[in-house]
């Protein structure tokens, strides 16, 4: 049997997942391990552990002392396909302190920490209604604060949102504008009250800026040493020293600041900016259209 067996049931299919992930990134399990986190019983959670044993011996061994599951030296995964991104996205989930106290498959963390960043408010009802006229493709007014000088006071709009985007640090609804007649992303913390849901203004598919994209070239830095360049092209990934990354138009103003392609060429230590845009007379071009 193997993980796609129908034979499998999925819950069961789940916590062999489970037993396999935690034996190859923690290097142990015991039956209090899935009854704690599924809520099994203990005879169910024995016989999942016997079953993992039936089905992968080779990848087990159990001591009686420490009435615990140990991976073997010749542990090979059958259930889980081993993913670096996967561990440390669920690391940065453990962590995180507004997800803090949510599950997550780990139980052995490492001393870890992230970046703090400043949090945004999100009014709940904005969002809640947001995400109706998104649900049902109708417009909504929001009272919208812009940074634009000539509207110092927040003003309502309406809007037709149909996506959300973020750039790492905010989260942005994609919305058709109905005052200025085109699609546009407006921050969600600056939306401070949601009103009369009417008819829509444009569809999803007609926002192309969203819907198409564009592959940004990255190449290593050529001012720094040739090893550094090497290790480069290994962290991001690349053939031939290249990588083509892609971006939704509508998202290339943010991948632009956060690899700070707009000022890393003034301010940045070359060491600092490890990759450069091979296709810039390209990127920038998509870039103006898209900021139209």
């Amino acid at each position: 049997m193997s993980v796609g067996d129908p034979e499998l049931r999925w819950g069961v299919e789940q916590r062999l997942e489970f037993i396999e992930f935690r034996l190859f990134w923690e290097g142990g399990i015991n039956r209090a391990d899935i009854t704690g986190f599924f809520g099994v019983s203990v005879p169910q959670a024995s016989k999942d552990l016997t079953q993992y044993q039936e089905l992968a011996p080779e990848n087990v061994r159990y001591d009686r002392s420490q009435k615990r599951y140990f991976a073997t030296d010749s542990f090979k995964p059958r259930f889980l396909k081993p993913d670096a991104d996967r561990y440390l996205a669920q690391l940065t989930f453990a962590v995180d302190p507004i997800l803090h106290g949510e599950r997550t498959w780990l139980a052995r963390l490492p001393s870890v920490d992230t970046m703090p960043v400043p949090h945004r408010r999100v009014d709940v009802p904005v969002l809640r209604m947001i995400l109706a006229a998104v649900r049902d493709a109708t417009s909504v007014e929001v009272l919208y604060q812009s940074m634009n000088e000539l509207r110092p006071a927040p003003i309502w709009r309406r809007i037709t949102p149909h996506a959300f985007g973020s750039d790492g640090f905010r989260w942005h609804v994609r919305a058709f504008c109905h005052i200025d007649r085109k699609f546009k992303d407006f921050l969600i913390s600056r939306c401070l009250e949601a009103r009369a849901a009417d008819q829509p203004g444009a569809r999803p598919e007609d926002d192309k800026h969203w819907n198409e994209f564009f592959e940004v070239t990255l190449s290593p830095n050529p001012n720094i040493g040739e090893n550094q360049r090497r290790v480069i092209a290994q962290d991001y990934g690349m053939r031939d020293d290249s990588v083509a990354i892609p971006v939704r138009r509508a998202l290339l103003y943010y991948f632009r600041k956060r690899l700070r392609l707009d000022v890393a060429d003034i301010l940045d230590d070359p060491h600092e900016t490890p990759v450069v845009v091979t296709n810039r007379a390209e990127f920038d071009a998509a870039l103006a259209e898209a900021m139209r």
